[in-house]
């Protein structure tokens, strides 16, 4: 593998860095599903798979602020802000649509194969996932996670999309409120960091917080990412630090992350935020595209898995849900001898190891042939004004 030279105004380190996250959460999916193997580093590491979530609201926030702040007169007027909205509607809403009408189908055909055969469909089974009417209509105008549910609906995932659409109807004003001196990043990493800590103090599943509130939670996270964008606005120009000292910078991270997942106990507690921490600041360091973390992340590929991202992560419920199926109809019982193994056993480390690489793959083939050729060609018929790709951004 070569670095991936990094274009112009695109943060080639950042951009790998979103490979991770979508592999973090299906680990934590599966895992609350099926329960969890009984060895504390890998557990310790799949049960925090929805903090995650943190690092793309904040990516996502630095992200926009970095490549948009140029533009801040524009977004305010109602051209300008239209625009924008179309170009992020453009990049979030087809791959949603296509998944949505993918689970409608699903949905439909298991519930058919399950009358012409006599057995209970996993939707109408005991814990199914909500499918009702009221849940596709909000999930097609992508307001299913504005406390409008009481559960997650349909592609249950997708709550995160209709939090993203939410933080990007209010982006120029947090935008307008990071326009000015270096004191407003510190204050809008401090409000964030205020409403993370609001939300752990309430909430009884630490950070795991999705229709109900999901938005708080988001807004919280992007706040900060728009702050951490303040700072290195302001850093970026002054930065003489050696590629070395970098390097440590980012070593340093990654081990008080790993030493606070495996030192914390469990997730879903108000210690949810020590791991939060070095996520977030993960963002800021790697920003500056130099160290040995970075010069990972630049190769080519985390840069095809990090384009690959955002499908891995919404295409994964169609395989949790085959899962489920092939759990009811196509698996031997339990204690059946495969190649000379118990079933259960055997299944155990295969069937989360064969999830994640098919996730990747489906993830990759959904990204090619729907989510970029797609928009392609939306872009082409809309225009692509203000899109960040046509935007030149500062080095």
């Amino acid at each position: 593998m070569t670095a991936k030279p990094a274009s112009s105004g695109k943060i080639a380190a950042l951009a790998g860095a979103r490979a991770l996250p979508p592999l973090m959460v299906v680990m934590f999916h599966f895992s609350e599903g099926h329960h969890y193997s009984g060895w504390r580093p890998l557990d310790f590491l799949a049960t925090r798979g929805y903090l995650w979530v943190e690092f793309f609201f904040v990516l996502s926030g630095f992200i926009l602020t970095h490549a948009y702040w140029p533009r801040l007169k524009e977004l305010l007027r109602r051209p300008g802000y239209l625009a924008f909205l179309r170009a992020r509607l453009i990049r979030l809403y087809p791959l949603h649509l296509f998944m949505l009408l993918l689970l409608l189908a699903i949905v439909l055909g298991l519930r058919i194969l399950a009358a012409q055969g006599g057995y209970l469909s996993i939707f109408d089974s005991k814990y199914h996932q909500d499918v009702s009417v009221k849940g596709f209509w909000l999930s097609l105008f992508l307001v299913h996670a504005w406390n409008s549910m009481n559960t997650l609906t349909w592609n249950g995932v997708s709550w995160f999309v209709s939090v993203e659409f939410a933080l990007c109807l209010m982006f120029p004003v947090l935008l307008w409120l990071a326009e000015g001196r270096l004191w407003r990043g510190f204050a809008l990493v401090a409000a964030g960091l205020t409403g993370l800590l609001a939300l752990l103090f309430t909430s009884k599943h630490g950070l795991d917080i999705t229709f109900h509130n999901g938005v708080f939670r988001g807004l919280s996270d992007f706040t900060i990412g728009v702050g951490l964008a303040v700072l290195f606005r302001r850093l970026k120009p002054r930065d003489r630090m050696p590629e070395w000292a970098h390097s440590v910078l980012q070593v340093l991270l990654l081990s008080l992350l790993g030493y606070v997942i495996m030192h914390t106990g469990w997730s879903h507690t108000r210690m949810d935020i020590f791991t939060v921490l070095p996520l977030m600041a993960l963002v800021l360091v790697l920003a500056f595209d130099r160290g040995i973390a970075a010069r990972l992340l630049q190769m080519r590929l985390p840069q095809i898995l990090g384009d690959w991202s955002y499908a891995v992560y919404l295409g994964q419920t169609a395989w949790l849900l085959a899962i489920r199926f092939f759990e009811q109809r196509l698996y031997p019982p339990p204690d059946a001898i495969i190649l000379g193994i118990r079933f259960s056993a055997l299944i155990w480390w295969l069937e989360p190891l064969c999830l994640v690489i098919i996730c990747v793959l489906w993830g990759g083939l959904l990204a090619e042939f729907v989510e970029l050729p797609v928009a392609a060609r939306l872009r082409s018929h809309l225009g692509r004004r203000l899109d960040p790709q046509s935007i030149p951004t500062p080095s």
